[in-house]
């Protein structure tokens, strides 16, 4: 197995909501963890942003998600997923909570809130897929290249994070595609 890129210092055992993790912080440009590996933990992005690709047997690769801070992902482990699907890469230097499956277990049949906004995260990501493979199998080339630039700029965020754009996603799709297409930017 592949030496992690990790930051020099050593990871520090963290309290966060009384749910017992371990902070690691990451450069930009190191793995996280790699497709293949052990599936042990729910990973928290605190700061920074972080790239999910998966590779075929045949080598070709494909990012399936860009991740911003307040974020979870890894939750397969959850589910017995026994390892990782994907490669988690840092897309910038990044603060992320490393909780061991058991840990996030607890925490979730312990507190009620902390279960019902998890909850609430995994099945916004999943509405996210659905909208994204929906794309992927429907929409032209155009439409998901204009879609998917509104996404990564963070497009429509009301909490003052995202991109301000002076037009519309609809006029922004038909500049690229020299025609109107109804754009979705519902995460």
């Amino acid at each position: 197995m592949a030496k992690r890129n990790r930051r020099a210092a050593a990871t520090v055992p963290v309290e966060w909501g009384e749910v017992r993790g371990e902070r690691v912080a990451y450069k930009s440009g190191a793995t996280i963890f790699r497709q293949g590996e052990p599936c042990t933990t729910t990973i928290y992005i605190e700061t920074g942003s972080v790239r999910l690709s998966v590779v075929s047997h045949a080598g070709k690769e494909a990012v399936i998600a860009v991740l911003d801070g307040g974020t979870f992902f890894g939750e397969g482990c959850l589910a017995g997923q026994s390892v990782r699907t994907a490669t988690a890469t840092a897309m910038s230097e990044c603060s992320v909570l490393r909780i061991r499956r058991q840990e996030i277990t607890r925490k979730l049949h312990a507190d009620e809130s902390f279960a019902d906004s998890f909850v609430s995260h995994i099945l916004k990501r999943n509405v996210r897929m659905e909208e994204d493979l929906i794309d992927q199998l429907f929409n032209s080339t155009e439409k998901r290249l204009a879609r998917t630039l509104l996404l990564l700029a963070q497009y429509g965020r009301t909490d003052g994070r995202g991109a301000r754009c002076r037009k519309s996603p609809r006029r922004f799709s038909q500049r690229w595609s020299g025609r109107p297409v109804l754009v979705s930017t519902s995460s």
